[in-house]
C-alpha cells in the first residue's frame, strides 16, 4: 500500500497528469490510500497491544505455575521423606519382632497372629487397673479372680475382644 502510494504520489508529483479529472481522481486515490494505510496501523498498534497484555498474562500465569509446583515438589520431596522414615520404621520393627518371636512358642505365637488378624492388627492387650486396654472394658470381678488364679506362665485372654492379656504389676490383681 505504501508502494502503491509513493508511485502515486510520484505520477501525481512529475506533472505527467495534465486531465484534471485525471487529478482529481488521483488525489482521491492518494487519500483513500492514506486512510486505509491509518486504519491498518490502528489495527497493528491493537493487536501489539493485545499482544503486550496476552505475554505479560503469560508471564504471570508461568510464575504462578512455578510457584504451584515449587510447593508440588516440595510436598512430593517430604511425602518421600515420609516414606522413607515409614519403611525404615518398619524394617526396624520387623527385625525386632524376629528376634522377639524367636522365644515364643509356635502354638502361642499361631493364637497371636489369629487374634491379631481378626481384631485390626492387635493380638495382645495389656491388663492395667483390671481394664483390657485392647476394648478399653474393665473386666468384671470374677474374670479378675480367674486371672488371679491362673499361673503366671498361663495364656489369659479377655472375654469381650477375645485379645491375649498381658499381665504386669500395674494389672490390679
Amino acid at each position: 500500500m505504501r508502494q502503491r502510494a509513493a508511485r502515486d504520489q510520484k505520477r501525481l508529483d512529475s506533472g505527467a497528469i495534465t486531465s484534471p479529472k485525471d487529478l482529481e481522481s488521483l488525489q482521491r486515490e492518494l487519500a483513500s490510500l492514506a486512510k486505509r494505510q491509518g486504519d491498518l496501523e490502528d489495527v497493528v498498534l491493537e493487536v501489539m497491544e493485545r499482544r503486550e497484555a496476552a505475554q505479560e498474562r503469560v508471564t504471570e500465569l508461568t510464575a504462578r505455575v512455578e510457584a504451584i509446583q515449587a510447593k508440588v515438589d516440595d510436598a512430593a520431596a517430604r511425602r518421600d521423606a515420609a516414606y522413607a522414615e515409614i519403611d525404615a520404621e518398619v524394617a526396624t520393627a520387623t527385625k525386632e519382632r524376629g528376634l522377639t518371636v524367636a522365644d515364643i512358642p509356635a502354638d502361642l505365637l499361631k493364637l497371636y497372629d489369629k487374634i491379631r488378624s481378626k481384631e485390626g492388627g492387635v493380638g495382645a492387650a495389656r491388663l492395667y487397673q483390671r481394664r483390657c486396654e485392647g476394648c478399653r472394658l474393665e473386666l468384671n470381678i470374677t474374670e479378675i479372680n480367674d486371672l488371679r488364679a491362673a499361673a503366671a506362665d498361663a495364656v489369659v485372654r479377655c472375654e469381650n475382644c477375645t485379645r491375649i492379656l498381658v499381665r504386669t504389676p500395674d494389672s490390679g490383681l
